[in-house]
C-alpha cells in the first residue's frame, strides 16, 4: 500500500497525521478555546495545501480552498444546527416541558424508584430518537432531581443515567444525534449510498435495550452518593415569594377546601391568608372553601410561581391599578401580544422613591410595562395582599415583561436588574403549531418525501416564520463549538482520504490482524473507535473514522454499511469521560460528579455494548 504512494503524497499524508495528533492534545488538554482550535486547524490545512498541493486524478488541485471549506456548508451540519433551533422552539413552547411532567404521574404515587425512573429514561430515550440531545437533557434534569427528592435518593444516582439514556435514544434513528449524520455525510462523500431514515434502527434499539437495563439497574450502584450538604446547597433557590391569586368564577380552584390545614389544589405552595371582601380569613383553614372572588395570598419558590404561570397564566396578575384587567391587556393587538415574555427580579434600591409605598400607588405596571408576580422579604413572614403590602428596600420582586422592557429596567433608578435571573418564558400558545411543524418534519424525513437537511432546514425557518421562535432566539440555539468543530472536522476527514492516509490506516489494520475473520476485525474496530470516543469529540470521531471504515470494508470485502454503522454506535459511545459528549457536562453540575465518576459508571457500559455488538451485528449483517 505505501508502495503505491507518491513520496509528495506520503509527505502530505504524513503532516496530517501530525495535525491530527496536535489537535487532538488541544482538543483534550484545552490549550485555547475549542473554537479557535477548529478555526486554527482549517487554517493550518488551507495554508499548507496551498504551498504543497495534492494532484487529483485529473491533474488539478484535489485540496483547493473550496473543498477544505466546505464543511461549513455540509448538509449534515446544516440539519444539525436546524434541529436545534426546532429543540430551542420546543423548549421555548413548552412541549417538552409539559410532556416531561407528566412522568411523574406515569410512575405513580405508589410506583418505586426504579419503576419511575425506567419510565423517565423510557421516554428520554424515545425523544432523544428524534430530538437533539442537548434540549432533551435540559429538560428532563429537573425530572430526575423530583425524582431524587420523592424517593429520598441523592440526584448523583441519577444524572449520569439521563445522559447515558439520551445518548442511547440517539443511536436509533439517522436524526438521532449529530454522529449519525456526519457518518452519512462522509459516505456520501465517498459516493456511497446513504443511510435511509431507520436503516440501523433496530441493532441501534438492541444496544438501547441493553444499555437502558444497565443504567437502570446497575450505574446507580457504581455512583457516588453525595447528598446532604451539595444537594441542600443547590436545591433551588431558597426564596419564597408572596404572590397574590385571584379566584375567578371559572377557576378551577372554586369549590376546593384545605382539610387538615393542607390545601392540596396549591402544590409547592403555602397559603398564607384569604381576603373575601372585606374580611381576613387566616390560618389554620380548615373550614375555608375558596369561592370565585376570593383573594390568596401564596408564598412559593420561583420555580413553582412559573410553573403555575404556564398552566393558567391570568391567576397570577392581580388588578393593580384602576379596576384594569389582565384580559384589557392581553386582548388581540394589545401590548402583551406583541412579543415574547421574560421572567426576572429585580431588588427595591436602599434610596428608592418607592420606599412606603404599595404598587398601586407607585403605577409600576404602567411605568414599566412589567407586572409583578411576587414580593420576596427576607426579614419577616408577610400575610398581606400583594396590593397592600409597602416596599421596603432590599425587597425583591419578581416580575415579568417583554424582553426590551425588562432589559430597561437596567435603567430604573428605584430598582436594580438582578441580571442572572432573567429567563424567557414558554411560548404556550404557540405550542400546537410547534408540535405539528415538528412531527411534520419528522414524518418528511422518516418517509423519505425530502432529503433531511431540507426537512429539517424547512421546518427551522417555519417555526420563526409562525413566531414559535424570534431571528434573535434561533440564532442564539446555534452553538459555535458545534459549527467549527464539525467544520475542521470535516476538514480534516477530507485530508486523510485525498492524501491516502484512510487507505493507508485501514490497509495497516487488516495487515495487523491478518487471518481474523471480518467479525472479529469489526468487533475490534468498535472497540477502537469507542475508546478514542471518549479523548476526543465525537463528532471527530465520526468523521476522521468514517473513511478508515468504508476503505477497510473494501479490504475485507465486506459491505461499507456495516462498518459505517460500527463507527455510529462507537462514536456515541462516549460515556467514560465528560469531555467526549455535551450531555454529560451539562449533569456534571446537578449530579456533582468528579472526573472519575464517568469512568466508574462509562467503562462497564462501553464494554457491555461492544459485546452487544460484537454478538448481534455479525448475525445481523450476516458477516
Amino acid at each position: 500500500m505505501a508502495a503505491e504512494l507518491s513520496a509528495g503524497t506520503s509527505f502530505q499524508m504524513w503532516a496530517v497525521f501530525v495535525l491530527i495528533l496536535g489537535a487532538l492534545v488541544f482538543y483534550l488538554f484545552e490549550r485555547a478555546a475549542m473554537e479557535l482550535t477548529s478555526l486554527g486547524i482549517i487554517c493550518v490545512l488551507l495554508i499548507f495545501f496551498h504551498f504543497f498541493p495534492v494532484a487529483g486524478a485529473d491533474g488539478a488541485a484535489a485540496l483547493p480552498p473550496a473543498r477544505i471549506l466546505q464543511g461549513f456548508a455540509n448538509p449534515a451540519l446544516i440539519t444539525v444546527l436546524a434541529l436545534l433551533v426546532m429543540g430551542q422552539g420546543m423548549i421555548r413552547t413548552g412541549v417538552l416541558d409539559r410532556g416531561a411532567g407528566l412522568i411523574l404521574g406515569l410512575g405513580g404515587g405508589n410506583a418505586g424508584l426504579i419503576a419511575s425512573m425506567l419510565v423517565a429514561l423510557l421516554v428520554t430515550i424515545a425523544v432523544s430518537a428524534f430530538l437533539n440531545n442537548i434540549p432533551v437533557v435540559v429538560i428532563f434534569i429537573p425530572i430526575m432531581e423530583a425524582l431524587a427528592h420523592r424517593y429520598g435518593r441523592s440526584v448523583s444516582k441519577l444524572m449520569i443515567p439521563l445522559s447515558y439514556a439520551a445518548v442511547l435514544g440517539g443511536m436509533t434513528t439517522l436524526i438521532g444525534s449529530s454522529t449519525n449524520l456526519l457518518v452519512n455525510s462522509a459516505l456520501i462523500e465517498r459516493k456511497i449510498a446513504p443511510f435511509s431514515f431507520f436503516d440501523f434502527t433496530i441493532p441501534g434499539l438492541v444496544m438501547a435495550a441493553v444499555g437502558l437495563g444497565y443504567v437502570v439497574f446497575i450505574a446507580p450502584r457504581l455512583l457516588p452518593d453525595r447528598a446532604g450538604l451539595a444537594d441542600s446547597l443547590t436545591e433551588g433557590d431558597g426564596k419564597h415569594f408572596v404572590a397574590q391569586i385571584t379566584v375567578s368564577a371559572d377557576s378551577g380552584l372554586v369549590g376546593k377546601g384545605a382539610p387538615g390545614g393542607h390545601f392540596a389544589s396549591l402544590p409547592e405552595k403555602t397559603l398564607r391568608l384569604v381576603q373575601r371582601g372585606e374580611q381576613a380569613i387566616l390560618p389554620p383553614f380548615e373550614d375555608y372553601v375558596v369561592r370565585p372572588g376570593d383573594v390568596l395570598v401564596v408564598a412559593a419558590t420561583r420555580k413553582a410561581l412559573a410553573k403555575f404561570l404556564a398552566d393558567d397564566p391570568g391567576l397570577l396578575y392581580p388588578n393593580l391599578e384602576e379596576g384594569r384587567s389582565f384580559a384589557s391587556d392581553t386582548a388581540p393587538g394589545g401590548r402583551w401580544q406583541e412579543g415574547g415574555q421574560t421572567l426576572a427580579e429585580v431588588m427595591v434600591a436602599p434610596a428608592s422613591a418607592m420606599k412606603g409605598q404599595t404598587l398601586p400607588q407607585i403605577g409600576f405596571r404602567y411605568k414599566t410595562h412589567c407586572i409583578v408576580l411576587g414580593i420576596q422579604r427576607r426579614s419577616r413572614m408577610i400575610r398581606q395582599r400583594l396590593t397592600d403590602i409597602r416596599l421596603e428596600p432590599g425587597d425583591v420582586l419578581l416580575v415579568q415583561g417583554q424582553p426590551d422592557d425588562v432589559a430597561a429596567l437596567r435603567r430604573h433608578r428605584d430598582v436594580v436588574l438582578l441580571e442572572w435571573s432573567a429567563e424567557d418564558l414558554p411560548a404556550l400558545d404557540h405550542a400546537k403549531r410547534a408540535t405539528v411543524i415538528f412531527l411534520s418534519v419528522v414524518a418528511l424525513a422518516a418517509t423519505g418525501a425530502v432529503p433531511i437537511v431540507v426537512a429539517a432546514l424547512t421546518g427551522a425557518a417555519a417555526l420563526v416564520a409562525v413566531g414559535v421562535l424570534n431571528v434573535r432566539q434561533a440564532f442564539q440555539a446555534v452553538d459555535p463549538k458545534i459549527v467549527t468543530t464539525i467544520a475542521s472536522a470535516l476538514a480534516l476527514g477530507v485530508a486523510l482520504q485525498e492524501t491516502g492516509g484512510a487507505r493507508y490506516l485501514a490497509h495497516g489494520l487488516v495487515t495487523a490482524f491478518q487471518g481474523a475473520s471480518p467479525a472479529t476485525i469489526l468487533s475490534l474496530f468498535f472497540l477502537l473507535v469507542a475508546g478514542l470516543s471518549n479523548i476526543i469529540s465525537t463528532k471527530t470521531a465520526a468523521v476522521l473514522f468514517t473513511p478508515i471504515a468504508v476503505d477497510l470494508a473494501i479490504e475485507l470485502g465486506v459491505e461499507p454499511h456495516v462498518f459505517a454503522v460500527a463507527v455510529i454506535f462507537a462514536a456515541n459511545c462516549s460515556f467514560a469521560s465528560p469531555l467526549g459528549y455535551q450531555t454529560n457536562l451539562l449533569v456534571m453540575g446537578p449530579g456533582h460528579y468528579k472526573f472519575t465518576d464517568f469512568a466508574r459508571a462509562g467503562l462497564p457500559l462501553i464494554v457491555l455494548l461492544w459485546a452487544a455488538f460484537s454478538l448481534f451485528a455479525p448475525w445481523y449483517y450476516g458477516i
